[in-house]
Parts: structure tokens; sequence; C-alpha cells
């Protein structure tokens, strides 16, 4: 890396955190470092970027004027440094996935990206949306595929969707009265119901799912995996609701019973995170290629 890009990142990167401690942890200086970096490119650009109180920098003017050019350079720099001359993408790539999203229909695009382009490396990282939002911001993911948010996102960062899940109930088989074929989504409120964590935005559309058919629930237990959830129904401890997993196949699984939800207009939409502007953009154009040319899936 060039002398004049590493101290652009370093600019980038005192903007994203606040304080040179605070980058420099991040991005391997001392404050001291960051510092000396942040005066030298003060000095060639002829302005005062930021302005010094205390421990703690804020962006003056003429830095904030100058952000979005910035990123744009680094942005490009970085396209530059993973093209590949035989073709095809390479490099490496860290990326955030809910562990359900790598259950469904995110596993089956990242394997087709990897037959296709097998010099690229991607590091995949499990977790929940809003953590990852706060990461992605960061610049410490290049994109994690996440919950749409309930809530409006910060503006540097871009959401697009990939594709939507339905809320279906689920039973254990073996409990008492599970094998009736007229079973109704009724039957919830005679088990145990496990939840999944409300402060979640998946929790959030159980809920909202709740409130569509009118149920009010004794829960069972709380948990932050659908796939916890999923297995200890499999064992007698309760009964759910959450959202449809694409690579789940629900109809052969003789230790659970799906309860449709009629008339519930309340879906889990799964899309793309990233930065409006990163270097990284070749890889997340051809997820969303990818699922794009799938077509609408529900």
């Amino acid at each position: 890396m060039s002398s004049s890009i590493r101290t652009l990142k370093t600019f980038l990167a005192v903007v994203r955190y606040g304080t040179f401690a605070a980058a420099g942890a991040k991005i391997g200086l001392t404050p001291a470092a960051v510092g000396l970096q942040i005066k030298a490119l003060e000095e060639a650009l002829n302005c005062q970027l930021f302005v010094r109180s205390g421990r703690s920098v804020t962006l003056a003017p003429q830095g904030r004027l100058r952000v979005a050019k910035i990123e744009d350079i680094v942005a490009a720099y970085d396209s530059l440094v993973h093209i590949d001359e035989r073709a095809g993408l390479s490099g490496h790539v860290s990326v955030g996935a809910l562990v359900s999203a790598l259950m469904g229909a995110f596993s089956d695009a990242l394997q087709a990206i990897k037959e296709k382009h097998p010099r690229l490396n991607v590091s995949l990282y499990a977790g929940q949306s809003r953590e990852f939002a706060v990461k992605v911001l960061r610049g410490e993911l290049d994109a994690a595929v996440v919950t749409q948010s309930p809530e409006p996102l910060n503006p540097e960062l871009l959401w697009t969707p990939l594709y939507t899940e339905s809320m279906i109930g689920i039973v254990p088989r073996a409990a008492p009265g599970m094998t009736d074929p007229d079973l109704s989504y009724r039957v919830l409120a005679t088990l145990p119901f496990l939840r999944f964590d409300k402060r979640t935005w998946t929790g959030q559309l159980v809920q909202q799912t709740l409130l569509h058919l009118g149920l009010t629930l004794d829960d069972g237990m709380e948990l932050n995996s659908i796939e916890t959830i999923i297995e200890l129904v499999r064992q007698g401890f309760g009964g759910s609701i959450v959202p449809r997993l694409a690579n789940v196949d629900w109809s052969r699984d003789g230790h659970l019973r799906v309860i449709e939800l009629p008339g519930v207009a309340v879906f889990r939409h799964v899309g793309l995170l990233e930065l409006r502007r990163h270097g990284r953009g070749n890889f997340t154009n051809e997820v969303k290629t990818y699922f794009f040319s799938l077509g609408p899936r529900a």
C-alpha cells in the first residue's frame, strides 16, 4: 500500500472512530503515529481537517467537504488491488451472516460464487443483524446478510433485498393431538412458547405475527437462535413461530409439524448490507446478481 493511500485510510478511520487512539487501535498505529499522518495530510492539502479538543477530534468544515472524495479514492484503489488478471474475483472479503441465512438461500449463493471464483477467499462471521449493521458501518465487515431493519438505517449504509421468508408455526409432531389434520395455529396456546429474542429484528417480526393472530402466549423460553428453537421443538419442549428457512426440508421432518398462518402478512425480508462506498463492490454485486437471476422468492 502506498504511503498516500495509507494516510487516506487513516483519515477515514479517524472519521469513523472519533479519536486518534480509537482509530489507531483499529489500524495498528499508535495515537502519535495517527496524529503525524493527519498532520502530514493537512499540510499536503493545505487545510485543517480536524478540530482537536483534548483527546477527541471533530471534522473541520474543510475535512467534512473531503470525506466523500477520499472514500471514493480509497474504494477505487481497493478495487484495483482485487482485479484478477486471469478474470474473476480474487482476494479476501469479510462477510457477516445470520446463521439462519446460512441454513437458507444464502448458502446456495455463496457456494455458486465460490465455484465461479475459486481465487476468492471469504471469511464468514455469525451474529445478529443489529450488531452486523454497526460492524459494516465501522468497516469491520465488507458486507452482511441481515434482516431488514425496522428502523431507518444510517445514510452511509445500503440495504438490498435478496429474498423473503414467510412466518410459520412449528409444533412437535409427537405431542398429543398434533396428528390432527385440521390442526390450527391456536394449538400454539396449549404449548410452552419458544420465543425468538424480542430485542432482535427477527424477534420483532415474531411479535408482529402474534399480534396479527390475536394470540397472547406464555413464554417457555426466549432464545436468539432459530436453529436451537427448531431443535427444541423437535424434542418436544414447546411450539414456536419462525421464518420458513429455504434450505430446511420441512415436509420430511418426522419430529415437527409446520402450521401455516393464513392471512398473516408478516414476512422476513433478508438482504445484503454494505457501505454505499467501499472497495468490495465486485463481490457484493455478484451476490445481488445471483439472487436477481432467481426472480422473486417468497
